[in-house]
């Protein structure tokens, strides 16, 4: 039997396939869990970083697993291509299907690339109290992610709003940088 989590090699190497059948594996639970269930590994596991690692380091971490996660996500489920449009309404639907949150292009300058985003309904933050920090460290990683593959450009995304500093959208500049 292969061993899909790498425990006797010192570079770990995600794989889209090892993500398993969920259908065959979960035949009575089924794929789907509560928002609370991965707010509870997400923030436990940030919280563990953070006192390791300081929270500058552990925001890191957080955006660089987004990231394989939104590259990864990309090339496993979408068609990159297809024209931007078509792309993005794509992209719309399956962040929908999963759960992940709604999301919308507020801005796209078509001679920088660079876009202004929303995401509502937010899997990461939506209805969280209000700390006047953004939050969505993850989700910048995912972003930069799927738009890096989808481009061939480097994208940097940030954060600038989000339902943690009392809006009710998270707001993302995705900034061309190579």
């Amino acid at each position: 039997m292969a061993n899909i989590f790498n425990k006797d090699e010192t570079i770990h190497v995600f794989k889209w396939e090892n993500l398993g059948n969920i259908k065959e594996g979960r035949t009575d639970l089924g794929e789907e869990m509560p928002v609370l269930v991965y707010r509870l590994m997400q923030f436990t596991m940030l919280d563990v970083l953070t006192k390791d690692f300081g929270p500058d380091k552990a925001n890191e971490y957080f955006r660089r697993a987004g990231y394989l996660a939104g590259s990864e996500f990309v090339k496993n489920n979408l068609d990159t291509s297809v024209d931007f449009s078509v792309f993005v309404s794509k992209l719309q639907e399956l962040l929908i299907d999963y759960k992940i949150g709604i999301l919308r292009i507020e801005e796209f300058d078509d001679v920088t690339n660079n876009i202004v985003l929303t995401v509502a309904q937010d899997l990461d933050c939506s209805g969280l109290p209000i700390t006047n920090e953004t939050v969505c460290n993850y989700d910048e990683g995912f972003l930069a992610g799927i738009l890096d593959v989808y481009t061939g450009a480097k994208y940097k995304v940030e954060e600038i709003e989000c339902w943690a500093t009392g809006d009710r959208v998270c707001r993302f500049n995705a900034t061309v940088t190579g």
